[in-house]
């Protein structure tokens, strides 16, 4: 029993310790999501996604429009038709539907994949961001998400201030490179 006391005063008294020693530690939480929202990096970055996929995008919705075109033909006037002419409509709608689902399959996978890559890029810049303000100020941690953050410790705005500073100060050096300085 006395063992117990003794073991339970020394926990409590190395628990003491720590909190005092933790008093200068400094502690900072990053909010990926909001950084891959709302930074500069991960903006550009949907804008060039969406540029890069705009075209397959109209070719789908031109595919969409044939379609439904076709289905609106087959309903009003497929009594109309001699049969073969009704089959051979509805053949090509199948033959229309076949081609649209494999491009929608094929757009979707190409777009999450370059998504990923962008969101790998936009996350690189992030933890470069993220290690130039913990040397800057000094941090000891940075957490990046957690389920709770204390607005005292959340940097996220430090950091997207950091990229946006980041990616004006490459722009600056590209503008000066392209006019020979």
């Amino acid at each position: 029993m006395m063992k117990t006391i003794i073991r339970a005063g020394i926990l409590t008294i190395l628990l003491c310790a720590g909190f005092v020693q933790a008093g200068d530690f400094k502690v900072g939480v990053v909010d990926t999501e909001r950084v891959l929202r709302e930074s500069v990096p991960a903006m550009n970055a949907e804008k060039k996604i969406e540029k890069e996929f705009s075209g397959r995008d109209e070719e789908i919705k031109k595919l969409i429009r044939q379609a439904k075109d076709l289905q609106t033909l087959l309903e009003k006037e497929g009594a109309a038709m001699s049969d073969t002419e009704h089959r051979n409509k509805e053949r090509e709608l199948t033959a229309i539907n076949v081609d649209l689902q494999r491009m929608q399959r094929e757009f979707r996978e190409d777009l999450n994949l370059r998504k990923n890559e962008e969101l790998a890029v936009v996350l690189e810049l992030a933890n470069k961001a993220i290690q130039t303000i913990a040397d800057a100020e000094k941090f000891d941690l940075i957490l990046q998400e957690a389920v709770y953050r204390n607005p005292k410790i959340d940097i996220t705005d430090k950091v997207i201030k950091q990229l946006a500073a980041e990616k004006s100060d490459v722009k600056t050096d590209s503008k000066n490179h392209k006019d020979g300085k």
